[in-house]
């Protein structure tokens, strides 16, 4: 029944890319992309009242490997691997997925999905320093203005503005320090995956680098765990799950990486601004939570500053 529900999806979307232009399509396919994602930080907390996180991430990939192989197989792109890049992609799914994800379910066991969607939008910036660290890129002062800005917007909303000396050793959760964690390592992911963007099409990149992370996954489900941990899934916890895994493993990243075949790295990118936005929204709908002074203006910090690093130089006249 998936299947043929997803064939029907691909059939509509054939019609769609008849009426409409490439370039409208995708600014509509991006903002589907991150609107899922946007929603998918509140859908992990309701998971997460139910479940231990590596369930949530077992099941949520279990779904998402699944719709990408749907979607590779409607296009044609399988192509095989060689031992070489069998291993490389099996890393990438160990960083990108497994402990990726690991560090985001965990985190939001403490930190609120407002917050990790705000610190999770720091990741272009860390990107940004590696790229001065590894590939010795030189550093404009509005990129380095840029990061200080990004640096403080994050302290201010994980402090949710309680900047007194006195808290300084105790700004945030150890969650929000995972979350952290998990925006530098998704940099670290997003530099290593370029070279396999340019050898194949990225849905295809993106089941091989799930595949693997799910297999490792996995094994760490079934060890730690167990399957039984999977009965105690509410009805709600399982609509959550399917948000998670149909949407946000599966349908959002075809969507997204269908975007980037028309979009520049600076037009996709605006896009990106809009998920901790959704988040923030949905956060305060389905959860409770406040929409403080604190991490509206640490979230528009935050968004300014990773302008400001990603802002292309001026050329002259």
């Amino acid at each position: 029944m998936a299947y043929v529900r997803l064939c029907q999806l691909h059939r509509i979307l054939s019609i769609l890319e008849v009426l409409l232009t490439k370039k409208t399509r995708s600014i509509i396919e991006a903002i589907i992309a991150v609107v899922i994602w946007g929603a998918t930080f509140v859908a992990t907390k309701v998971a997460l009242r139910d479940i231990q996180p590596d369930t949530v991430v077992f099941l949520r990939f279990a779904m998402g490997v699944a719709i990408l192989a749907v979607g590779v197989s409607l296009r044609r792109q399988w192509m095989a691997l060689n031992a070489r890049d069998g291993l490389s992609l099996a890393g990438l799914g160990f960083l990108g997925i497994s402990f990726h994800q690991w560090l985001q379910s965990t985190g939001m066991l403490t930190s609120a999905a407002s917050t990790t969607a705000w610190i999770v939008t720091t990741s272009p910036v860390f990107i940004v320093i590696l790229g001065w660290i590894v590939l010795k890129e030189k550093a404009g002062w509005l990129q380095i203005m840029g990061t200080v800005m990004a640096a403080a917007g994050v302290i201010l909303v994980v402090s949710k503005g309680e900047l007194q000396l006195s808290n300084i050793g105790q700004i945030g959760t150890v969650g929000d320090l995972l979350i952290l964690i998990s925006a530098i390592n998704w940099a670290v992911f997003s530099v290593l995956s370029r070279r396999f963007l340019k050898r194949m099409p990225a849905s295809l990149m993106m089941f091989y680098v799930m595949f693997f992370g799910f297999c490792f996954s996995s094994l760490f489900f079934l060890v730690k765990t167990g399957p039984g941990d999977i009965a105690n899934l509410t009805s709600g916890g399982w609509w959550a799950i399917l948000v998670l895994g149909v949407l946000g493993s599966g349908l959002a990243y075809i969507a997204w990486y269908d975007a980037l075949q028309n979009l520049s790295a600076a037009e996709s990118g605006v896009f990106l601004y809009i998920e901790p936005l959704v988040t923030m929204i949905v956060s305060m709908i389905v959860l409770g939570e406040p929409v403080t002074w604190a991490s509206i203006l640490g979230g528009a910090t935050i968004l300014f500053g990773v302008w400001l690093v990603n802002r292309p130089p001026a050329t002259a006249v």
